[in-house]
C-alpha cells in the first residue's frame, strides 16, 4: 500500500510523529467524551432543579445536587451551603464563584496538550527532513558523478516525507484543539448561566 510505503521511506522520525499523533487522538477522544457527558448532565440536572427552585423548595434541590459530583452540582452546593448559613446574595454569589474556580481545572485539563503536540509533530517533521537532507548530501558527495542527480532527488523525496507526515499530524490536532476549546468555553458559559439563574431564584425575595 502507498501509505505503508510512504511511512517506511520516511525514516526513523516517522515513529515519534506517529506516537505524538496517537497521544493527541487519545486525549481528544477522552476530552470529547468528558465534555459531552458533562453537557448532558448539566442540562438534565438543571431541568430537575428548576421546579424546586421556583417553588423555593431548597431542601429537595439540595437533595438532588447533594448526591451528584457533576460540575454544576458542585457549584450549586457551594451556594446552597452558604444560603443555609443565612448568607446574603453577595455571600452566595462568592460561594458559587469559588465552586466555579474548583471545577474549571477539570473542564480544561489536557486540552492544551493538543496544541503542544501539533507543534511537536511539525518540528519533528522538519527535524527529520533536515537530518535526511544532511545524510543525502553526505551520500551524494561520495557517489559517482553520473548518479548524483538521481540519488539526490530520490533522497530529498524521502526526506520530505517526514515534513509531510508532521503536517498531516499537526493540522488535525490544531483543528481538534480549536473545536474542544470552543466546546469547553460553551460549557463553562452554560454553567455560569445556570449558577446565575439559580442565584436569582434563590434570592428573588
Amino acid at each position: 500500500m502507498e501509505i505503508v510505503k510512504f511511512f517506511q521511506t520516511g525514516g526513523p522520525f516517522m515513529y515519534p510523529i506517529l506516537i505524538v499523533l496517537a497521544l493527541g487522538v487519545a486525549i481528544a477522544v477522552e476530552r470529547f467524551l468528558y465534555i459531552s457527558k458533562t453537557e448532558r448532565g448539566t442540562k438534565k440536572l438543571w431541568a430537575q432543579l428548576v421546579s424546586h427552585l421556583k417553588a423555593s423548595d431548597y431542601a429537595n434541590a439540595k437533595s438532588v445536587t447533594g448526591t451528584l459530583s457533576s460540575p454544576l452540582a458542585l457549584v450549586l452546593n457551594y451556594g446552597f451551603a452558604r444560603q443555609g448559613a443565612n448568607g446574603n446574595r453577595d455571600d452566595i454569589e462568592s460561594a458559587m464563584e469559588e465552586g466555579m474556580m474548583e471545577v474549571m481545572p477539570a473542564l480544561e485539563q489536557r486540552t492544551h496538550y493538543l496544541a503542544t503536540f501539533a507543534n511537536i509533530a511539525t518540528l519533528l517533521g522538519l527535524l527529520g527532513t533536515i537530518i535526511g537532507l544532511i545524510q543525502a548530501f553526505t551520500a551524494v558527495a561520495a557517489a559517482d558523478p553520473a548518479e548524483k542527480a538521481d540519488l539526490l532527488s530520490a533522497s530529498i523525496s524521502v526526506a520530505m516525507n517526514t515534513t509531510a507526515f508532521g503536517l498531516m499530524a499537526a493540522i488535525p490536532l490544531i483543528l481538534i484543539h480549536s473545536y474542544l476549546a470552543t466546546k469547553t468555553a460553551r460549557l463553562v458559559d452554560n454553567l455560569e448561566m445556570a449558577a446565575v439563574k439559580c442565584l436569582n431564584l434563590m434570592t428573588k425575595d
